[in-house]
């Protein structure tokens, strides 16, 4: 395994380099092209370059361009491609660079990743590596977070039409629909020893530092070693509308000293009645559920004046 210098030495050196772009993303197949084309033109030799246009074979395409082993595997898609292909370099020889092309684009939000193509192409020829913590939910790695309750439904139901015509407003308005049906749950959370009960519609366990597009709070990101675990709202239905609007509003504000958030590096959810649960975006499974963190386990290339613990 290389050090994260050598690596950059590398990327920069030979520009050996993958591309794959989930086409089903918000402007995947609109940009794959563009993307292509500026690699090329930053003098990256591609030795593989895929628009996947059919979700099951994302996870298929990007293990086999691992294979091939470039210095550097560029993925452009949202969260949830971000995250699969975080999961399949975790402890690689392999940086990750980011195309953010999604609707929130949390992850890249965390690390600093320009959200324009043109200004994220310049990160990857002009950065470093670094390596940030992945979460583990259960046996599945994750780079931002874990929803338990009302967003596991949602992901379930939110049209991939309007996300893209909309963007990340189509949360909200899909969220009212399934909010007027949804009981709320009492959760545990384990954690350091102690039992921490809440009865509310939504549980959030963070590991990046943005949810939705917007800041969790000022002081969380990908590599401190914690994840954040947080309620919104509680039992009542518009408490959760009215927790969601404050914490989008007063995020960058706010510390994980503060209530609600719990900051720790490992913990155990418990819930009255078997809930959903989805990680970066994606359904996967049920309660109960335990979650912890696996320390600088991904490399990537992030802007240069970029953090690096």
């Amino acid at each position: 395994m290389r050090t994260k210098q050598e690596l950059t030495e590398a990327v920069k050196r030979d520009r050996r380099a993958a591309l794959v772009v989930n086409a089903h993303s918000r402007q995947g197949m609109r940009l794959y092209d563009a993307a292509r084309t500026r690699l090329l033109a930053a003098g990256f030799t591609l030795l593989d370059a895929y628009p996947v246009d059919r979700p099951r074979e994302l996870e298929a395409t990007l293990a086999a361009v691992i294979d091939r082993g470039p210095d550097l595997l560029v993925a452009g898609g949202g969260d949830g491609t971000i995250s699969t292909a975080a999961r399949l370099l975790a402890h690689r020889d392999i940086a990750l660079g980011l195309l953010p092309l999604g609707t929130t684009n949390n992850f890249a939000r965390t690390v600093g990743v320009p959200l324009s193509l043109d200004e994220a192409v310049a990160t990857l020829t002009d950065g470093k590596v670094i390596d940030v913590d992945l979460g583990l939910a259960g046996g599945t790695a994750f780079t931002n977070h874990v929803g338990v309750g009302l967003s596991a439904d949602l992901m379930l139901s939110a049209p991939r039409l309007l996300k893209r015509v909309i963007g990340r407003t189509a949360y909200p308005i899909t969220a009212l629909g399934l909010l007027a049906r949804h009981r709320p749950l009492r959760i545990v959370v384990r954690a350091d020893g102690r039992a921490h009960t809440f009865v509310t519609h939504q549980l959030y366990v963070a590991n990046g530092g943005f949810h939705a597009g917007r800041p969790i709070t000022a002081d969380a990101h990908a590599d401190d070693r914690l994840l954040v675990a947080y309620p919104v709202g509680g039992r009542g239905r518009w408490g959760l509308l009215r927790e969601t609007a404050r914490n989008a509003a007063t995020g960058h504000r706010r510390t994980l000293d503060e209530e609600p958030f719990l900051a720790v590096g490992e913990l155990w959810v418990e819930t009255d009645r078997a809930a959903r649960v989805e990680v970066d975006g994606e359904p996967s499974g049920r309660t109960p559920l335990r979650i912890g963190l696996d320390p600088n386990a991904l490399r990537l290339m992030a802007p240069a004046d970029t953090r690096d613990l």
